[in-house]
């Protein structure tokens, strides 16, 4: 079993910062892929940013140049830098993380709990 806790989410004003991060923990043999999503109310959940295991990023349009995803493997955690935040960047911030748990086993798709960001203008 594999578990994702992620930190970090909080109340800022529009123009500010947060940083948050995604610890994996368990049985973990690799982990491939990790990403970013959020999800507002009564919006369907969307990709914020992801990152594979060597580091090649992807963001969505409307984050490119305000957030930075990172990873540290060696922690099996993921981070997210969001600078300039918008009220519209509202939302629960989710991560996932692709995760052999064993040689030899198929790769299986966990999700973290979610982290409120509340960005007022």
């Amino acid at each position: 079993q594999v578990q994702l806790v992620e930190f970090g989410g909080g109340l800022v004003q529009a123009g500010g910062s947060l940083r948050l991060s995604c610890a994996a923990s368990g049985s973990i043999f690799r982990i491939n892929g990790m990403g970013w999503y959020r999800q507002a109310p009564g919006k369907p959940r969307e990709l914020v940013a992801g990152i594979t295991s060597v580091g090649s990023r992807n963001y969505a349009d409307s984050v490119k140049g305000r957030f930075t995803i990172s990873r540290d493997n060696a922690k099996n955690t993921v981070y997210l830098q969001m600078n300039s935040l918008k009220p519209e960047d509202t939302a629960v911030y989710l991560c996932n993380a692709g995760v052999t748990p064993y040689a030899g086993w198929r790769e299986t798709t966990y999700w973290g709990q979610g982290t409120q960001v509340t960005v007022s203008s």
